[in-house]
């Protein structure tokens, strides 16, 4: 299978994507902004055209930017439509407020923050356009030592002024196993929503004192806060039900309390 891997050059998830990829056997083209920029369609349709992929795994996305995020993922659609390519889109717990106590591929999605409303777009672009389609939503992203929330918490215990928010929570997943059922999803067949969270819902606080005893850090050094205090907090407790992914999937997608063990 040739895959094309966007945000395979210098993405964190895209990176280890191209990897699982790469030992699964695969043709993998990893692009970057360099390659091609997701803001322009005809760039977008030329990139597809160029390498004619089996299927795309869509990973880049800008939090801050709605083109990078919503409409360079209805451009990959609307490419990956015309040329008759499998797609796999990278979406986001944001897409959810938190008022629920949990979600699962059923929820709607009931977005309150800008990304989070561009990643619901994306997502309602994709399956609205490509037949051959599978929306994968996940949580915070870390495990291999270099993610931001890790880097975080060597800040922190640092001495940055950084807290750790203890009510904030979320089903952090590893990098590998995601990327790993990244690659299995775009060789498959399934198609709509699928939720790969990791299997443990856990706050900021507890995940970061996990890295730290896992990095031999002291985990007392870490600064407690709330989100809930924030003016404009945003979704606070947001958990993905992700039992489907694991009855259907190969791929096992650890929970933090297992992947960060020392």
């Amino acid at each position: 299978m040739r895959l094309l891997v966007t945000g395979g050059r210098g993405g964190y998830l895209g990176r280890h994507v191209v990897r699982a990829a790469r030992e699964a056997g695969h043709d993998v083209v990893a692009v970057g902004s360099v390659d091609a920029d997701v803001r322009d369609r005809a760039a977008v349709h030329a990139l597809v055209a160029r390498h004619a992929p089996d299927a795309i795994v869509h990973t880049a996305y800008d939090q801050s930017d709605w083109d990078v995020t919503a409409t360079g993922a209805a451009h990959l659609a609307l490419a990956a439509a015309r040329h008759g390519v499998r797609m796999v889109l990278v979406s986001s717990d944001a897409v959810f407020s938190g008022r629920s106590p949990a979600y699962d591929e059923s929820a709607r999605p009931d977005p309150i923050t800008a990304y989070g409303a561009a990643k619901a777009a994306a997502e309602t672009a994709a399956l609205a356009v490509v037949d051959d389609v599978v929306v994968a939503r996940t949580s915070l992203i870390c495990g291999d030592g270099r993610s931001k929330h890790e880097d975080l918490v060597h800040r922190a215990v640092g001495g940055a002024d950084v807290a750790l928010f203890e009510d904030e929570v979320r089903c952090p997943v590893h990098v590998g196993d995601l990327a790993s059922a990244l690659v299995e999803l775009a060789a498959g067949s399934r198609r709509g929503v699928l939720h790969l969270g990791g299997a443990d819902d856990v706050s900021r606080l507890e995940l970061g004192r996990l890295v730290a005893v896992r990095d031999g850090l002291d985990p007392s050094a870490l600064r407690a806060g709330r989100r809930a205090d924030l003016e404009d907090p945003g979704p606070i407790r947001v958990r993905l039900d992700s039992s489907l992914a694991g009855r259907t999937l190969v791929t096992r997608l650890r929970g933090a309390r297992e992947f960060l063990a020392p």
